[in-house]
């Protein structure tokens, strides 16, 4: 007598992908580096020439020679012009012209400094935005893998329609409402804690 037998799995195209050499997983951390990396590595090359020139000297005026240099160049016209070498004064007291190329040289150097951040600060805000496509992308992933885990638990006969929270975590998450809420927060000047299910997109 023989007895019945299951018939047989078909291997699942996720399992092969896992127990081969053609999962790596150190292969979404690589590129994630590789991609931030490329973004800096691209924007540095469409610099203008002014734009190189900005941080050329940004980087040289936060430097430790650059603050010697000045310090130097300032005792020695001030030791000039007060007559302590005995040289023939040529910016008398309160040293005028020191004063009109310190200020300029000032003028020069915020520019510079502003033109660097700016260009410094639109690069944050592609990364920011590229981190929040990502959180959204994983929040999708994350609400996917938790309603298969639920529908696991209920075809083995768990009940799972009376916890409210897990109903509300099986939701898509609602940005445009979480948006909303948060800039009507701004506007109040508090801070609210909205309900579990506030931010979860209903669905009939």
């Amino acid at each position: 007598m023989t007895l019945p037998t299951d018939p047989p799995r078909r291997a699942s195209r996720y399992h092969h992908m896992l127990t081969t050499a053609e999962y790596d997983p150190r292969t979404r951390s690589v590129a994630t580096v590789r991609a931030r990396r490329a973004i800096k590595a691209a924007h540095a090359a469409e610099r203008t020439g002014a734009e190189r020139f900005a941080d050329r000297l940004t980087e040289l005026s936060s430097s430790t020679p650059f603050l010697l240099l000045h310090l130097a160049w300032f005792t020695g016209w001030i030791a000039w012009n007060a007559g302590v070498a005995g040289l023939p004064v040529f910016d008398p007291y309160p040293y005028g012209l020191l004063t009109m190329i310190v200020s300029l040289e000032a003028i020069v150097l915020s520019s510079l400094v502003l033109l660097a951040q700016r260009r410094d600060l639109q690069l944050s805000e592609l990364r920011e935005e590229m981190q929040l496509q990502v959180l959204l992308r994983t929040e999708e992933e994350v609400t996917k893998t938790l309603q298969i885990v639920a529908a696991l638990y209920e075809h083995q006969g768990h009940d799972l329609s009376r916890d409210d929270e897990l109903q509300a975590m099986l939701q898509p998450l609602d940005a445009d409402a979480v948006e909303r809420d948060l800039a009507q927060q701004l506007a109040a000047g508090r801070i609210e804690a909205p309900p579990v299910a506030a931010a979860r997109r209903t669905t009939p």
